[in-house]
């Protein structure tokens, strides 16, 4: 066996340029199977991990997808809003130990505002329950003060000082501004890698003060003085969906059964986990495509290195009419093409890993800022060497092609080969 592999690897020295050809096919092939790997199972992660930390998100009654969606992704609108006492009869319910408060409809350039408290900062956490930090500034403490998230500063250019102006809903159009009551930004949220970074982030009492003198979504015409409205205590009426953190685990059942059948108005309260794995399962189709599709380039890689071994093979005969003239057995031949088809499997499946790693640690930085994954340098995990070994076995069942060639072409040259 030890003569078998010192020749597969004097043969794969002796024909380099091809050798090298064939790695780094399996090299890139190994390199789009594990990157996509990765990249689905961290996006996975990070989708998953978008809200940390809450046990139940109180909406109008809707679909647990739907209020999952307008919520935390500030994607869409609520179907109905939360009268303000729901929200205190539920924040002091004995059950509960926090409360978050949120009151979404209007929007700034594109980013949506929301309208919130104090115990957001205290509260909210994503990731592995990680709170909120400041990149730059306070939080907001005044009416008409904002903090943003990271991504809104960095694409409008903002820093601590600027003035923005909010916008009546999700178009940003001149007349739905409120151009007369500017807000300061005070504070600029560190990415987070979440919705978090494209929310524009105010106090409740401003969304309740920003809509003085408007009705059903339009100006009556009424401008109210600034200093007027900054002494004047304000109180929401209605919010769009709050955030629970429970005393106990256990409780979470039984205060979701509580809300969900609440009489005084029509309220549904979802587990955040089960909302986000239900919304990741709509999205299963896409997950499998990629499966496939780095799939069909392992494939392309091994047939790339097979019709490489084919076509040395008929370049070779003579050389294993030498092997067979000075002793070497038809069984020997085929050992030696099988041995190099899984010395080039395998050296390619180390420059992929290699090279993937490389990648990896090169880009993470872009890929965490630009699109909120977090692709972290961790140990191959077992469904990863699962893959690579399927890889690898691949690549050996490949070799029995030209290994079999081999074999019966030894068999019958003898030593009258003609090339």
């Amino acid at each position: 066996m030890k003569v078998i592999t010192h020749l597969a690897f004097k043969s794969v020295l002796n024909r380099k340029a091809t050798a090298i050809l064939t790695i780094l096919t399996v090299a890139v092939s190994v390199i789009l199977l594990l990157g996509v790997e990765r990249v689905r199972t961290q996006a996975k992660s990070s989708f998953a991990n978008t809200i940390s930390g809450t046990d139940l998100i109180v909406g109008g009654r809707s679909g647990q997808v739907n209020l999952l969606l307008y919520s935390v992704f500030r994607i869409g609108n609520a179907t109905n809003n939360i009268d303000w006492k729901s929200y205190e009869e539920f924040s002091q319910h004995k059950s509960v130990k926090w409360a978050v408060p949120i009151s979404l409809g209007d929007s700034h350039k594109g980013f949506r505002v929301m309208g919130t408290n104090q115990s957001y900062f205290e509260h909210y956490r994503y990731g592995s329950k990680q709170l909120l930090t400041l990149q730059q500034g306070t939080e907001f403490n005044s009416l008409f003060e904002t903090v943003l998230g990271a991504d809104v500063a960095k694409q409008l250019g903002y820093k601590i000082g600027d003035k923005i102006t909010l916008a009546h809903g999700l178009s940003d159009v001149a007349f739905s501004r409120h151009d007369d009551l500017p807000f300061t930004v005070v504070g600029i949220i560190a990415p987070t890698g979440t919705p978090v970074d494209k929310t524009v982030h105010v106090s409740l009492e401003a969304i309740e003060a920003i809509h003085v003198g408007w009705e059903s979504g339009a100006n009556l015409g009424y401008k109210p003085d600034v200093e007027k409205l900054k002494a004047h205590k304000f109180e929401p009426q209605q919010i769009t969906a709050m955030m629970l953190g429970l005393n106990s685990k256990i409780q979470t059942f039984a205060l979701q059964r509580e809300i969900n059948t609440y009489r005084q108005e029509p309220l549904s309260a979802i587990m955040p986990g089960i909302a986000l794995y239900e919304l990741w399962g709509m999205m299963a189709v896409a997950e499998q495509a990629l499966l496939v599709v780095s799939g069909f380039v392992v494939v392309a890689g091994l047939l790339g290195m097979l019709s490489s071994l084919l076509t040395s093979l008929q370049e070779r005969r003579r050389e294993m009419a030498i092997l067979r003239a000075m002793g070497a057995r038809p069984r020997h031949v085929f050992s030696l093409l099988i041995s190099e088809a899984s010395a080039l499997t395998f050296l390619g499946i180390m420059l992929g890993v290699a090279t993937l790693f490389a990648l990896i640690t090169m880009t993470a930085p872009i890929v965490q800022q630009h699109y909120g994954i977090n692709i972290s340098i961790s140990a191959i995990t077992s469904h990863e060497w699962q893959l690579l070994m399927l890889v690898q076995l691949a690549g050996i069942i490949i070799g029995f092609i030209p290994a079999f060639r081999a074999y019966r072409q030894s068999l019958a040259d003898g030593m009258t080969i003609r090339i």
